[in-house]
């Protein structure tokens, strides 16, 4: 019971303090917007990129053309093969008259061009449509590939896909450490904004420490309103990602810059990006006041 009193006393203390000292807890304040919406810039830009690389590697597919002359059982022979194989995630047989027809259905001059083609007519070749679980490994599956009998081509943009991917690979780590670097430097600032405003109160904490109050119950308080500061800096960040984040994938349609590279979808993502901000916020507030007060209690 003791316990719940010196919470709800602690709780109506903080509150009060933050008026009181509306000035600095306002510096506090913008200091946490602030440095929140660079970090929620950030976060948004980590997560699509890493969307952008993981799509890229699920769309990427190896084509593994058959030999004109390969029968029914060399079709069955060269499956059995691919679902051996360790990376090979899928398959898909694709007749030649099935690519001869979805040829035809994307392009007028196709249909024109296909159209009188017999099935003894048709230079196509039946083939294999696979995908791979592991986009590192495909150089080396594609090589297993070419070497299955009756296998003639394989294809799957050999060198554009790999660079693709260790390009969005790079963007994604470098955006990780952006982020890290970012929440270091939001808790630097935080740290000695918050401390401006506990040194203005370092009398209070004196004549605190003089009637006999405890550490802890000094820096609950102090705690409590740096949690409450947080989540006050927090509001703007929220807004900001939740709107400006919908406005921005409604705009794009949901795709930037090629139909591959998609953005997330707003809902679950800004409900989740938004619950990150919060969170940092509340620490590093709560944090920035721990780190502040302790300073005057070890004098």
């Amino acid at each position: 019971m003791k316990v719940f009193r010196m919470m709800r006393r602690s709780i109506r203390d903080a509150f009060k303090s933050v008026f009181r000292n509306f000035s600095l807890s306002l510096a506090s304040v913008f200091c946490i917007t602030i440095t929140l919406i660079v970090v929620a810039f950030s976060i948004v830009a980590t997560y699509n990129v890493n969307n952008f690389t993981n799509l890229i590697e699920k769309d990427v597919t190896v084509v593994a053309f058959l030999e004109a002359e390969t029968d029914e059982e060399g079709v069955e022979q060269v499956k059995q093969t691919l679902e051996g194989m360790a990376n090979v995630d899928s398959i898909e047989f694709k007749s030649k008259e099935d690519a001869k027809n979805e040829m035809m259905a994307e392009d007028s001059f196709f249909e024109e061009t296909m159209g009188g083609w017999s099935e003894e007519d048709n230079p196509l070749k039946d083939s294999y449509m696979i995908k791979v679980k592991d986009i590192d490994q495909i150089g080396n599956t594609v090589e297993e590939i070419k070497n299955i009998e009756h296998v003639s081509i394989v294809e799957y943009g050999e060198g554009t896909v790999e660079k693709l991917v260790s390009a969005f690979d790079a963007i994604r780590k470098v955006s990780i450490g952006v982020v890290i670097a970012l929440l270091v430097v939001t808790v630097f600032l935080i740290v000695n904004t918050i401390k401006l405003t506990i040194f203005s109160r370092k009398r209070e904490i004196s004549i605190m420490r003089l009637v006999g109050a405890s550490n802890f119950s000094i820096k609950h308080p102090f705690v409590i309103e740096g949690m409450i500061l947080g989540v006050i800096g927090s509001i703007i960040p929220i807004l900001f990602t939740t709107y400006g984040y919908i406005a921005f994938y409604n705009h794009m349609q949901g795709i930037l810059f090629s139909p591959i590279i998609k953005l997330i979808q707003p809902e679950p993502f800004i409900y989740i990006v938004s619950g990150i901000i919060l969170l940092i916020g509340v620490v590093v507030g709560m944090i920035g006041s721990y780190r502040a007060v302790q300073k005057y209690l070890k004098v």
